[in-house]
């Protein structure tokens, strides 16, 4: 079995499991809250109805602001239509429900036009993550250009249109468009809802989840929650056509199990939405971490190094003294030329290491030229930085390629100039320039040496 087919194989079993877990849960607690408050069943429903608005409002935003963020996510765009509409729909129920907020107009309440708003949004929502779907499957394609999304938008756009005019001119608001799903009078479903529509609603997400979980092999937690909405839309289904008639605790118990359906992809799309900072923030780490350190050595640059020098030197005083060490290889031309430029990468990415493990976290070491480093001490005075550079000179100068493990084709030697701050009114490039002049008087002495500027 291909790789492809058993990590599908492992999410579809996950997905089926954790499914069956949710749901009975979702049940459980869908029959307990009902059960716990039969006495306000006029005003249950359409609180849950309003609930259940703003969160697919919620949702709809959430699609369209990732698509304005990433155009090319054009299959975002039905899914946010697709719960926008259903917000819209969900306007129509609430209609039905004329003074609920009094809790005195159950007889007036029209059973049949609410339902034939959720029979339309199903209709809409199932339809429209369809075309997700088939939009996800050609993500790939030439076919991310201003007109032709304009295009794919104003089709979606229409035919959403065209459920929710068929859904108010179906629900009593037009004389010769009328269907019954709901005998207002006895609150009994209709053989129509319970035989050919209620089951055409269920085969209808049945082959939506089924093309959803093909196309989409569950790739990531986005497909899941998008499956697992379509389960729980079936499941939803399937608790409607069990009751004979709407005035039962199913009626409520659907709507609750939506709500809480709902409320768990929003909770999804908002882990999705953390997930997508983190990722951002480590992606911005890392840029910012490869703009201050220099490539080869992963040591600080010269900028940084600069700015940290000219932060710290405002707060430098003769009892917080700051120590500059600029060093240099010696010889290291003749390296490059005998031993070529790769080698020479790894003598100084040798010597880098030296310098890191030299310092403190605090302090700064960076690679300022080809073989020229520079080491920000804080709080260090002058014998203190000296002792430090002598430490490294003797590190680096006592090491041969047997010791280096191969780095070193010879033994190298470090020049090293120090120079300690005590008064804030100094600049940067001061402080490094003494340190230099430190560093070309211990060349003159004959290299390998630490001189302290005086």
């Amino acid at each position: 079995m291909p790789d492809s087919m058993r990590r599908f194989a492992r999410h579809s079993f996950l997905f089926i499991t954790s499914c069956i877990i949710t749901i009975f849960l979702f049940s459980w607690l869908s029959m307990w809250a009902i059960h716990e408050v039969p006495g306000i069943g006029t005003v249950v429903f359409p609180t849950m109805t309003i609930f259940l608005l703003v969160f697919h409002a919620i949702i709809a935003g959430f699609m369209l602001m990732k698509y304005i963020c990433e155009k090319h996510r054009l299959y975002l765009m039905p899914i946010a239509c697709a719960f926008a509409g259903s917000a819209l729909l969900m306007l129509g129920t609430l209609s039905s429900y004329p003074q609920w907020y009094l809790c005195n107009a159950g007889r007036l309440i029209n059973y049949n036009d609410a339902i034939i708003f959720y029979f339309f949004r199903n209709i809409m929502m199932a339809v429209l993550f369809v075309i997700a779907v088939v939009l996800y499957h050609f993500r790939k394609h030439d076919m991310h250009v201003r007109s032709i999304h304009a295009w794919i938008l104003t089709a979606i756009g229409i035919f959403m249109a065209s459920m929710i005019l068929l859904s108010w001119l179906y629900s009593s608001k037009h004389p010769l468009l009328n269907v019954h799903f709901i005998d207002n009078l006895t609150y009994t479903f209709t053989p129509l809802w319970r035989g050919m529509t209620g089951w055409f609603l269920i085969a209808l997400w049945c082959i939506t989840l089924i093309i959803l979980l093909t196309v989409s092999r569950l790739r990531n937690i986005f497909w899941y929650s998008g499956g697992f909405f379509c389960v729980c839309y079936i499941v939803t289904l399937w608790v409607l056509l069990s009751s004979d008639h709407s005035a039962g605790y199913t009626w409520y118990q659907a709507r609750f199990f939506e709500t809480l359906t709902t409320l768990f992809l929003i909770f999804v799309l908002l882990c999705d939405v953390f997930n997508l900072y983190r990722r951002s923030h480590d992606k911005y780490l890392d840029s910012y971490q490869n703009s201050i350190r220099d490539p080869l050595t992963r040591l600080y640059n010269r900028r940084y190094f600069y700015d940290t020098l000219t932060q710290q030197l405002s707060r430098t005083t003769l009892a917080h003294p700051l120590s500059v060490i600029v060093s240099d290889l010696d010889r290291f031309k003749r390296i490059n030329d005998q031993y070529g430029h790769l080698q020479g990468d790894k003598v100084i990415q040798f010597v880098s290491r030296v310098l890191q493990n030299a310092v403190r976290e605090e302090d700064v070491a960076a690679r300022v030229g080809g073989e020229e480093f520079a080491l920000l001490l804080t709080n260090t005075s002058a014998t203190e930085a000296y002792n430090v550079a002598e430490r490294i000179r003797q590190a680096i100068c006592q090491q041969d390629p047997k010791r280096s493990d191969g780095q070193l084709p010879e033994p190298i030697t470090i020049s090293m100039g120090v120079f300690t701050a005590t008064e804030h009114d100094l600049s940067a490039e001061a402080c490094v320039q003494r340190a230099d002049q430190a560093m070309y008087a211990a060349k003159e002495a004959g290299r390998n040496r630490v001189v302290v500027w005086q």
